[in-house]
């Protein structure tokens, strides 16, 4: 039989794939299975994926769709009713009604990015992105061999992108800035101020402003601004969302996009030549969103909002570790560096020592090496073990080493 090198498989492939790095939290998710299929015990602080039901409101209108025969083709654009329910939301939400040509279904928000970008950007054009940023943004932007420019997020300013750090980083190439608010990593919600600045810097250098929202209806006592207000997306803003976060769909693969026209028209020709469309069914099931009732939404946001409380107060009584309460989405970005270790060898220390499994902060960028990130989207009970054991854990490093040194 013969065998080859990995090195010798990869110089049959194309040089683009080879950038491919793909989600960070996935891949830490496969180790994690292997260990819980071997008998061990782990409490996930690793992937955004809430523990409640989807709504059943969802849920019925999936049931109905598929008794009926919704099993076939829609259009690349989507369903006209999930489209025209999604614009009387965003005039609800923002203010602004988008043309139904605007309007575009997807599998989810993660394409939505690699399709915008590879729609908009040139190759010698730049995009400005966060840094922590969601992985996904800098792994679009590698494979296509996109110039990244990065702003790095203070955590004395919250975390929030601070547009005269922005400003500083825009140059004639730029096409592009990656706006997310409410945030991941880190949960900071821009206020609607830093927001208008962005906006006008767009407008007076005409770059485009890409803002994912997928957590926009997942704040805590403050008002979440988004960018699509100011131009009603029909000229450079676009706007990412999903119902997975906000609704607990995160196995539908169900998302949106709204942005200028003349974008849309080819993200609808790129989606007819990549996935056809959307299941129908699913789309169906999009619409049964819109008949949740709202006390049901406030009360999965209430829940989050515990968690968040209970998870940052014990965070702040470990060892070493200090975490800002974030506005937003249901992730929190605690500062590791008091206990001497990276980011990735507090999270290793972390899953092999105390079953607790959480992300680097160099998962997210290059500028977060000393913190780690923490979903809240698993129950209090389980939030309050993987305290006692991540207590445990470093408390009994403490003794060993009082100065918490370094693995």
């Amino acid at each position: 039989m013969i065998t080859y090198s990995k090195k010798a498989m990869n110089n049959k492939l194309n040089p683009q794939a080879l950038r491919l790095v793909g989600q960070p939290m996935f891949r830490l998710l496969e180790d994690v299975k292997k260990l819980e299929a071997k008998g061990q015990d782990i409490v996930h602080f690793e992937i955004g994926d809430p523990d409640f039901n989807t709504p059943s409101a969802v849920v019925e209108a999936c049931i109905r769709s598929l008794r009926v025969g919704q099993t076939h083709y829609t259009s690349s654009y989507g369903l006209t009713e999930l489209r025209e329910a999604i614009i009387d939301h965003t005039y609800q939400e923002l203010g602004f009604k988008p043309s139904l040509e605007q309007v575009l279904i997807a599998p989810g928000a993660n394409p939505l990015i690699y399709f915008v970008i590879q729609c908009l950007v040139k190759a010698h054009e730049e995009v400005i992105v966060s840094d922590p940023s969601f992985s996904t943004f800098y792994s679009v932007l590698n494979f296509l061999n996109i110039k990244t420019v990065r702003v790095p997020l203070k955590e004395e300013y919250g975390f929030r992108m601070n547009p005269q750090d922005l400003s500083k980083r825009i140059t004639p190439q730029t096409k592009m800035v990656v706006l997310n608010s409410p945030h991941n990593p880190t949960g900071a919600v821009m206020t609607p101020a830093e927001i208008e600045a962005v906006c006008l810097l767009a407008k007076e250098h005409n770059f485009f402003i890409l803002s994912d929202e997928v957590y926009h209806l997942m704040s805590y006592g403050v008002k979440v601004a988004s960018p699509g207000v100011h131009d009603s997306c029909r000229e450079r803003t676009i706007i990412i969302n999903s119902f997975s976060k906000s609704f607990a769909m995160t196995g539908w693969r169900l998302g949106y996009i709204i942005g200028p026209e003349f974008l849309i028209e080819r993200i609808s020709l790129l989606t007819q030549t990549i996935i056809s469309c959307v299941p129908s069914f699913i789309q169906w099931a999009g619409l049964g969103v819109f008949d949740v009732p709202d006390e049901e939404i406030k009360a999965m946001n209430e829940e989050l909002r515990l968690r968040r409380d209970l998870l940052v107060d014990g965070l702040n009584q470990l060892p070493g570790v200090t975490c800002l309460k974030p506005q937003g989405a249901f992730y929190v970005f605690a500062n590791i560096q008091g206990t001497g270790m990276t980011g990735e060898q507090f999270a290793d220390l972390m899953l092999q020592e105390a079953g607790v499994a959480l992300l680097p902060g160099s998962n997210f960028g290059q500028e977060a090496n000393g913190y780690v990130r923490l979903c809240y989207a698993v129950n209090c009970d389980r939030i309050k073990e993987g305290l006692s054991r991540m207590n445990g854990v470093l408390s009994k490093r403490l003794l060993t080493s009082p100065s918490l040194k370094a693995l």
